[in-house]
């Protein structure tokens, strides 16, 4: 068993002393899926952003593919991380003012020293990958959400990362055009990539999750295969949580 994520006790407080992250530990297998659910304000887009080191915790230990990160919070060691872990937000932060397929070549370009040629290549690639490669030559306002979102993964696939990390993906989005972005990502499962997935959309958990990590109140509730988790969840927070959501 290949470890990709490993979380010793990491604790993350912010202003009001109030954990969002409160002792918690869990490990990530190598092209495992891993999805995320728990209320609002309950600590899971905080757990994700520190696997790449968007946010920092106040104790604990991270290994992410054998790149440790601590309260020291090394900057080498981030960088090395942010190389391998790609991530997708809520809002798919395109720059407004470049042509989708620019927005996809930039960083291959400024990050990874590729020449113009290899990043249009990928670039397009990825494009085709997604279903959107008639888009290229417009710009982030003439796409749907959907297209643009579908946008936002290819350019994180671009750097090849190891890891894909994506924080409700959908929530953003129109419900006519989830299902077009929850496919793209099912397509990386089938893969093998290594994801973790904050989200609220049951039916693609129950399809694409290894694992089911729930959290309340800044702690891990429990963590299941999806059918255990959504048959015969262990703790009484879990089931008053799916009887809100089914």
């Amino acid at each position: 068993m290949k470890i990709a994520i490993k979380a010793d006790k990491i604790i993350k407080s912010f202003s009001n002393n109030k954990r969002a992250l409160d002792d918690i530990s869990l490990h990530i297998e190598k092209g495992e899926v891993l999805v995320i659910m728990g209320p609002s304000g309950s600590g899971k887009s905080t757990l994700i952003r520190t696997f790449n080191g968007l946010e920092k915790i106040d104790n604990g230990n991270l290994e992410i593919l054998g790149i440790g990160i601590d309260n020291t919070y090394n900057q080498k060691n981030i960088k090395l991380v942010r190389k391998k872990v790609g991530m997708v937000f809520q809002q798919f932060n395109l720059f407004p003012h470049l042509k989708i397929i620019e927005n996809i070549t930039l960083a291959q370009i400024l990050v990874q020293n590729r020449s113009t040629e290899q990043a249009l290549f990928e670039g397009m690639k990825l494009l085709k990958q997604m279903g959107i490669e008639e888009q290229a030559a417009k710009y982030p306002s003439q796409l749907s959400g959907g297209q643009q979102q579908r946008v936002a993964i290819a350019r994180a696939l671009a750097l090849k990362p190891e890891v894909m990390l994506f924080d409700e993906p959908t929530s953003a989005l129109d419900p006519e055009r989830v299902k077009e972005v929850l496919d793209a990502i099912r397509n990386l499962a089938q893969k093998g990539m290594t994801m973790v997935v904050v989200t609220h959309e049951i039916a693609f958990a129950k399809e694409v999750a290894d694992r089911v990590l729930f959290m309340d109140e800044g702690k891990v509730i429990e963590i299941s295969p999806p059918n255990t988790f959504f048959k015969n969840a262990s703790q009484e927070r879990s089931r008053r949580f799916l009887n809100q959501m089914m």
